[in-house]
């Protein structure tokens, strides 16, 4: 067979494969419309004798767009059918069928080698159905979703922070993997959040301490009997002992002294923190009102002089959050609040340096509140009672002599704690309506200061007067 007949032989099995390829396509896509070439007139594209510039597509995985050529086709070039494959369905028409997510190009050419058009084409996931899910769940919103390589992108705006997290959740149970999804939707007027915290705490101590110690010394010809019996104090846990001590000697010669400790103390300590602290919807917060102290670390030496370390430990008022605005006036808060302050309780000394102890009240917790509602998120009420006897073996347990030859030390703590959360969606308003601590501080003069002791003068909004107060009740004296 000579060489013109292998060529014909080659067009025809070609013609065959496109006419049963045509069939094939007509039968899966009956009803796709045709895009004709002047569908791309708003490109930058013009249709040419030669020289075309190729035209972008945008493709779905499995999905097909029907082309309308000009002039017959009689070759197609495609650069990567992994990618992207073209049918020709009949001398002036092609089917273009997305296969993989990728890039590639499509040339179709003319029966004298001219080129009729080009098409770049981009196979990315198909969108519509997170695009239609996205419209039914969200309908408010505006978000587009774009094909990123084999991911997703989302682009737009939503009203709350919790819609942006609505959107990328679903979008990520669509596409199958949450790693795929970009989300750059953006919050239309971010709400702010002001969080006050309240922790009121107080503490009631009764402390009673009764102690007799014993001193004796005796002669008998040579011999000297020596006896001693201090009584110690251990419950307090730390330098609080009885102090108050009244003396008895007996004898002239061998001698008796008896030294009774006694002490009876009360007291109580409140403390109240009121941190306020304001963040944007979704970002979170630090505020502290405190401290640092030193405390040992290690030795450091150097040619044999060695200096002790220091690092710092923070104490005081601290607080930690995260607001988010679920829906109008509904808040969600990740909390973490703590109120410390340094004490002498469990304090030790390293190398004659006395480190205290720190008392540490800390709450951590997520609540949901609206705006402008309270909530007790902890609480504590603690009565710890301590109790020791101390004395001389034996005769402790003399009924009345036995208070002689031992001490009795006693300790009663009550504690109420109660840290309640209160948060406000707050707005900027304007400078005037602000009030600070120092609004019309004035300190007082040296004739005001010398001669009447004050301190400073009217205190308060110079020109601000208050609203206009009316009793209403019973009022007078009140007789038996």
């Amino acid at each position: 067979m000579s060489y013109g007949a292998n060529h014909r032989f080659i067009r025809t099995l070609k013609g065959t494969a496109m006419a049963l390829s045509a069939v094939v396509a007509l039968t899966l896509f009956p009803t796709l419309a045709p895009v004709q070439a002047s569908d791309y007139r708003d490109t930058p594209a013009r249709m040419g004798n030669s020289g075309l510039n190729a035209r972008p597509l945008a493709l779905g995985i499995g999905k097909s767009v029907v082309i309308d050529l000009p002039r017959d086709i009689k070759d197609v070039l495609v650069a990567d059918p992994k990618i992207a494959n073209a049918v020709v369905r009949s001398a002036q028409r092609a089917y273009i069928i997305g296969a993989a997510v990728g890039q590639t190009n499509i040339v179709f050419f003319d029966s004298t080698g001219q080129q009729i058009a080009a098409y770049d084409i981009a196979v990315t996931r198909d969108l519509n159905g997170i695009r239609t899910a996205l419209r039914q769940s969200i309908p408010n919103a505006d978000i587009q979703v774009e094909g990123l390589g084999d991911g997703v992108m989302l682009i737009g705006s939503v009203a709350t922070p919790i819609e942006a997290q609505q959107a990328a959740d679903l979008a990520a149970r669509l596409a199958g993997d949450a790693s795929k999804v970009v989300n750059n939707i953006a919050v239309r007027g971010r709400d702010q959040v002001m969080l006050k915290i309240t922790v009121a705490e107080v503490q009631r101590d009764i402390v009673k301490q009764l102690g007799v110690d014993l001193t004796a010394s005796m002669n008998y010809g040579t011999s000297v009997v020596k006896f001693s019996n201090t009584n110690p104090f251990t419950q307090s846990g730390g330098p609080l002992v009885a102090n108050n001590a009244l003396t008895t000697s007996f004898g002239s010669g061998p001698s008796v002294s008896a030294t009774l400790r006694a002490m009876e103390s009360a007291g109580v300590v409140r403390t109240l923190a009121e941190p306020n602290l304001t963040a944007i919807s979704g970002e979170p917060a630090s505020f502290l009102a405190g401290g640092e102290f030193p405390v040992p670390s290690g030795v450091t030496c150097t040619n044999s002089l060695c200096t002790p370390s220091v690092t710092f430990k923070k104490f005081g008022v601290l607080l930690n959050f995260t607001p988010v605005v679920l829906t109008e006036g509904r808040i969600s808060l990740k909390v973490s609040t703590e109120v410390s302050e340094v004490s002498s309780d469990n304090s030790i000394v390293i190398g004659g340096l006395s480190v205290p102890s720190i008392k540490t009240r800390r709450i951590e917790s997520t609540v949901e509140i609206p705006s402008g509602g309270s909530l007790a998120m902890a609480g504590l009420i603690q009565e710890q009672t301590k109790q020791a006897i101390n004395g001389l073996p034996g005769m402790t347990q003399l009924p009345i002599l036995g208070t002689l030859f031992r001490s009795r030390d006693y300790i009663n703590r009550q504690t109420e704690l109660m840290v309640m959360v209160t948060p406000y969606v707050v707005r900027a308003v304007a400078q005037k309506d602000l009030s600070r601590p120092d609004d019309g501080f004035a300190d007082a003069s040296d004739p005001q200061s010398d001669l009447l002791g004050n301190i400073n003068r009217i205190y308060g909004v110079p020109g601000r007067t208050g609203p206009a107060q009316t009793y209403r009740g019973r009022f007078g004296f009140i007789t038996d």
